[in-house]
């Protein structure tokens, strides 16, 4: 039986998981790699501090998370099927790792997420 996400080594073995499959999905890998040209051991603790917060309501993250998405957005359009990719590896990856109301609640926040994302691409395309 899987546990539930409980802490920050669970939310970091999360987001790096997340991110190497992302990273080899080449339907959406160019923009991290290419275009945002992420430097992942910088990236993974801040994703680690936003999920924190949004999870544990944590005071971990004080920045702006659509902030730099419009940015990648208009150097490189963000279309539909990232977003899907992204939502369906985030919710796979969460599913392999763990179980249980943290783990769902994960999800629906990730669902929540990338909705809003998609939606403010949008207005601004």
């Amino acid at each position: 039986m899987k546990r539930d996400i409980s802490n920050r080594e669970d939310l970091l073995l999360l987001v790096t998981r997340f991110y190497e499959k992302l990273l080899a999905d080449n339907s959406i890998s160019y923009l991290f790699t290419d275009v945002a040209k992420i430097d992942l051991s910088h990236h993974l603790p801040v994703l680690v501090d936003f999920w924190d917060s949004v999870l544990f309501q944590s005071d971990t993250y004080h920045k702006n998370a659509m902030q730099p998405h419009m940015a990648l957005h208009r150097q490189s359009p963000l279309l539909k099927h990232h977003f899907e990719t992204w939502l369906r590896l985030f919710k796979e990856t969460t599913d392999e790792l763990f179980e249980g109301e943290i783990a769902f609640i994960a999800k629906e926040r990730a669902t929540s997420i990338a909705t809003v994302m998609q939606i403010k691409t949008i207005q601004v395309s």
